[in-house]
């Protein structure tokens, strides 16, 4: 955690930094729509260190989109949508590119070769009883596939967006949403990939004054994915909570990397993460950074991370940043662990006559089972415990 003065940022005082040396604010990362200002990393980079960037040179290319003919890298299907649709929007045109300025390379190359950004307007004081769905399904490993999409949901409004992703393809995705005042929007990403996808995407929000935003992100198939969910805040009384599950098998990197800039005050941010990890190399990441500017008094957040390593082999990363500019804050702290899978649990369990297929089950139900609490979207619960059953066959399978 690093506590910084009131002082000019490159004023940093020593003494005011806990636990490390003082580092550069997470608000002087640079954001830009040129592709030129981002190389191709090399792994040294600090926010590219943990990733296998040597496997990630399709969706780093500045290049179109992989199209053959008729056939498209990644086919978009709509439901629930049409009503909200407007139309598509240009690279620079309004309200595209308001919220969200490319991060990282795979941002900005997805931003740029994105001519049409898929815009979904929710119209104002009106609830939405469906949840409003895009279907993205990849036609092939290492084809290349970009997307941007700009929700803006009108002013005490209320609604439910899935993106379910599927299938396979070397895909950069971008979305970008509006959250307007007193509005109320949960966005789901579900990544059900294929093994042999790639998947990079930066989600950033803006969440209006008293309005209540829920960022989602459940990442259970795929070769590599990295999702970086960012929100900030255009007014006081916002609260945003980012939740996120992921399941990594033997060979796969599952990255997550969350933000929350608080630059208003009397705001709130929750961050909870939950994974598990099985199989040789399975390896999953998260970063989680809350920046607490100045004028940010009165603000409440909270970021934790949990992963349960199931079997030898594996590897989980996790780093919560807390970084604060006024000690005038209602409450701000971190947690994060990684633990092994609890074998007197098992035994318990199994003394008392359950065999250890279903004693492991239950262990890893146990973890999981506050966070699915708090996602509260049946479909994607009942969809998630399927995803972690089927992991947890496989797993028995390979371990008998």
């Amino acid at each position: 955690m690093t506590l910084l003065t009131d002082k000019p940022r490159d004023h940093v005082d020593p003494q005011s930094t806990v636990g490390s040396p003082p580092e550069e604010s997470r608000a002087a990362r640079l954001t830009s729509f040129e592709v030129s200002d981002f190389p191709v990393p090399n792994g040294r980079e600090e926010e590219w260190r943990f990733t296998p960037v040597d496997r990630l040179g399709g969706v780093f290319a500045d290049e179109a989109d992989d199209v053959r003919g008729d056939d498209h890298p990644a086919d978009f299907d709509v439901s629930g949508v049409l009503d909200v649709m407007g139309d598509s929007l240009a690279p620079g045109q309004a309200p595209r590119g308001t919220v969200l300025v490319p991060g990282d390379r795979g941002a900005v190359v997805a931003s740029a070769h994105c001519a049409e950004a898929l815009y979904l307007k929710l119209e104002a004081e009106r609830e939405y009883v469906e949840p409003l769905r895009v279907n993205i399904h990849g036609n092939g490993a290492g084809r290349l596939s970009s997307a941007h999409y700009v929700v803006e949901a009108g002013h005490h409004s209320k609604a439910l967006l899935i993106l379910d992703h599927t299938g396979s393809a070397d895909h950069r995705g971008n979305l970008e949403v509006i959250v307007g005042d007193g509005a109320e929007l949960t966005v789901v990403t579900l990544q059900r990939w294929d093994d042999d996808a790639i998947h990079l995407g930066q989600h950033d929000a803006q969440v209006g004054r008293d309005a209540t935003y829920k960022h989602i992100a459940v990442s259970l198939g795929g070769s590599i994915v990295r999702v970086n969910s960012n929100v900030r805040y255009d007014g006081p009384g916002g609260d945003a909570t980012l939740l996120g599950v992921y399941f990594a098998d033997a060979g796969q990197h599952l990255e997550h990397r969350s933000f929350a800039d608080h630059n208003a005050p009397h705001t709130k941010s929750l961050v909870t993460y939950k994974g598990a990890l099985q199989g040789d190399g399975a390896h999953t990441v998260w970063v989680g950074d809350v920046l607490i500017r100045k004028e940010a008094e009165g603000i409440d957040t909270y970021e934790l991370n949990r992963n349960l390593v199931l079997t030898d082999g594996a590897r989980a990363d996790s780093i919560p940043n807390l970084e604060i500019e006024t000690g005038e804050i209602a409450g701000a702290g971190h947690a994060s662990s990684t633990g092994r899978f609890d074998d007197e649990q098992l035994f318990y369990l199994m003394s008392r006559g359950i065999d250890e297929t279903n004693a492991r089950r239950l262990v890893v139900r146990g973890f999981f089972a506050d966070i699915i609490a708090k996602i509260g979207v049946p479909e994607v619960v009942d969809t998630l415990m399927a995803a972690i059953e089927e992991e947890l066959e496989a797993d028995m399978g390979a371990a008998a």
